[in-house]
């Protein structure tokens, strides 16, 4: 019989509870990417802004939670959906 110790000893425990807590974590940042693009995109409705389906694409595929906060930040000041990717948004002005 093969010897199954090490799934019960504390350092097999310390390697599972490593996994749990990076799971955590990447489940945290994909919630924060997918309530950033959800906002992005009920503001630019929200504001009566055409939004094109390869926009909302780039928006909800998106997996950066800081390059979608910018983002969100720029589309409180866009015109145009598109304007929320570019250099030069109003709120980087």
């Amino acid at each position: 019989m093969a010897d199954l110790s090490f799934y019960i000893s504390p350092l097999s425990e310390e390697i599972r509870e490593e996994g749990r807590v990076e799971g955590r974590a990447q489940g945290r940042a994909q919630g924060r990417a997918q309530g950033r693009a959800e906002a992005i995109l009920l503001i630019l409705g929200a504001r009566g802004i055409d939004v094109t389906e390869a926009t909302r694409e780039k928006v909800t595929t998106c997996r950066d939670p800081e390059l979608l906060r910018q983002w969100l930040t720029r589309t409180v000041l866009a015109t145009t959906a598109e304007e929320i990717f570019g250099e030069e948004a109003p709120a980087d002005r």
